[in-house]
């Protein structure tokens, strides 16, 4: 195996900050918000996180690399992150169950990856001055013609992108027999999700993002289920119609990261955009109803505001974030609906909140023993 070949590259924030790398493999031009995850694992999940989409990510494990990849890692159908940015890129890999080395299965996808860079001085200059469009280059040099390019990079904030990684078509997964139905609105899922609902006994027919109630109702599911995905969720007017309709309906309805998000402001609880978000598999959370915490896996660059949600009679929050106070979880008060911010499904990330998909199983059985 040869050395990877690596040529000088240039990472320039928003704001005109400037970090030195090197591009690993072919390099290239890459441009979106930069922002950290702070995982020791689960790099190719994070690679092929949907929530991820227009995301130069930085990794702020000093390793890349180093357990390869395997097929059964995949959170998607392809890379969704728009740049890699890390400390050391790995050709080496040893892992019994890897199928292949993480450079080949970057080439595969044309991400434009930097190594060799000062992650520990990155990372800290985000998380003081917050997430920032970023872009990564090995093939231009020259400081004002990157500066030109990144200026035509839309802000995250009001930037819809559920419909880049949406599905086109809906589909089925699970096994059709299996005693529960639910629908999906795929603003961005990971496979991981569908993995823990089939594995409960549901059956779930997962819905493109623009999909109205009325074809998610045809179904005839037993509940409703609103993803997780990537961007802000004030442009997704359809996915809050799609809330509010169920809420009506008066339906089961669980909501994971951008799902929870919608969820609220389909409650009339306003979001923001956070100063750096929360990105990573040792996030804190606290649950109100039983005093105990969790560890929980995050990817998320907004919020539901804490004032609006304590101020709704109609809503009750359930978990919080033990850092910053942030709303990590929350319930309506009269309607079988739930949320929360961060993964229960993990991939990657600890198991502390699996138990949330048994609470949405036992909130669908509770309500159709109640219509029965």
């Amino acid at each position: 195996m040869g050395y990877l070949e690596k040529k000088d590259a240039i990472l320039l924030l928003e704001d005109g900050t400037i970090f030195y790398g090197k591009a690993v493999g072919d390099g290239g031009t890459a441009t979106g918000e930069i922002c950290f995850n702070t995982g020791t694992t689960g790099y190719q999940e994070i690679f092929t996180d949907p929530s991820y989409f227009g995301q130069i990510m930085v990794t702020t494990n000093a390793h890349i690399g180093n357990y390869g990849t395997t097929d059964a890692d995949d959170e998607s159908d392809s890379v969704k992150i728009a740049g890699l940015v890390c400390k050391n890129f790995s050709e080496v890999f040893s892992r019994e169950a890897a199928q292949g080395d993480l450079q080949g299965f970057l080439k595969k996808k044309n991400l434009v990856v930097l190594s060799d860079v000062d992650t520990r001085a990155l990372v800290s200059y985000i998380r003081d001055h917050g997430a920032q469009n970023a872009i990564i280059s090995s093939n231009i040099t020259d400081i004002q013609a990157l500066k030109q390019q990144l200026s035509d990079v839309p802000s995250m904030k009001g930037l819809e992108l559920a419909s880049k990684v949406s599905c086109k078509e809906p589909y089925y997964f699970g096994d059709e027999n299996a005693p529960i139905k639910v629908s999906a609105l795929d603003l961005g899922i990971k496979k991981n999700i569908l993995r823990n609902l089939a594995s409960r006994g549901v059956y779930i027919k997962v819905f493109p993002y623009d999909t109205s109630f009325e074809e998610m109702k045809s179904f005839q599911p037993d509940g409703y289920f609103l993803s997780n995905g990537p961007g802000d969720p004030e442009p997704l007017t359809n996915a809050i119609q799609v809330a509010k309709d169920i809420l009506e309906e008066g339906a089961p309805l669980f909501g994971i990261c951008l799902g929870h998000q919608v969820i609220a402001l389909a409650n009339g609880i306003p979001t923001f955009k956070m100063h750096n978000g929360h990105r990573g598999i040792n996030h804190p959370i606290m649950n109100i109803a039983t005093g105990k915490g969790e560890i929980t896996s995050q990817n998320h660059g907004f919020a539901v505001d804490r004032k609006a949600t304590e101020e709704n009679k109609d809503i009750s929050i359930t978990h919080y974030h033990l850092n910053d106070d942030t709303v990590a979880g929350l319930k309506h008060n009269t309607k079988p609906c739930f949320s929360v911010q961060y993964h229960p499904e993990a991939g990657p990330g600890p198991n502390d909140a699996t138990y949330l998909f048994d609470q949405f199983i036992n909130l669908i059985n509770s309500t159709k023993e109640v219509t029965a």
